[in-house]
């Protein structure tokens, strides 16, 4: 025990004279290091809501809030950041992580206690739905379908979803499947459509 206690009192005579290792926080701003987990924040420039940070969200943190009416189909990113746990998938798993800006990344901001837990939230703004012109399901936000479609170049023509969704964003507001209806065998292909539904256009029509 002789060792333990000279090396305590050695530690000691030092934070009397150097000074406490900790901060002065809250007395003094605390400056936390670069690459500090902190608040995570969604950009409404970068954000395609994709809804991959939701998936790999360990605490369930983050939801896609679909509203799907007649008039319009929206979809916003929304964080608790009352029940985020700062681990960082979100940010690290991001679909547009290497864009400028990407979609979500973490802030070195940590003093976030409140009492009112409905406005400890990053959210993003409504994102425009793409939905699929068979069955109406939601097949994704149209932003991501931008997204994918400069991320492919010449090779988003492989997927007609991608490429009509283009088109209509160009302002061609033909009905393409109407117009591939007379040199097309399955020209049902040639809509936006969710998986399950191209596949019923694509093997189980002849």
């Amino acid at each position: 025990m002789k060792y333990p206690k000279l090396r305590e009192l050695k530690e000691a005579i030092k934070a009397l004279i150097n000074g406490p290792y900790t901060s002065s926080y809250p007395f003094k701003p605390h400056n936390p290091p670069k690459r500090f987990r902190g608040k995570p924040e969604y950009s409404n420039e970068g954000c395609v809501a994709c809804g991959a940070c939701a998936l790999v969200c360990p605490a369930r943190a983050i939801e896609c809030r679909d509203t799907v009416t007649p008039q319009r189909a929206v979809r916003k990113m929304v964080l608790h950041l009352d029940e985020c746990h700062f681990c960082g998938q979100c940010s690290a798993l991001c679909t547009t992580r290497e864009d400028m800006p990407p979609g979500i990344r973490h802030t070195t901001e940590f003093d976030l206690a409140g009492f009112d837990r409905t406005a400890m939230i990053s959210s993003t703004e409504d994102k425009e739905l793409a939905i699929c012109e068979c069955c109406g399901d939601v097949i994704t936000a149209k932003a991501h379908l931008e997204w994918l479609a400069k991320r492919l170049g010449p090779l988003a023509f492989a997927n007609p979803t991608i490429f009509v969704s283009s088109l209509k964003d160009l302002g061609f507001s033909e009905d393409i499947a109407q117009i591939a209806r007379d040199y097309m065998l399955r020209f049902d292909r040639m809509k936006i459509l969710c998986a399950k539904c191209r596949r019923k256009a694509t093997i189980e029509r002849f």
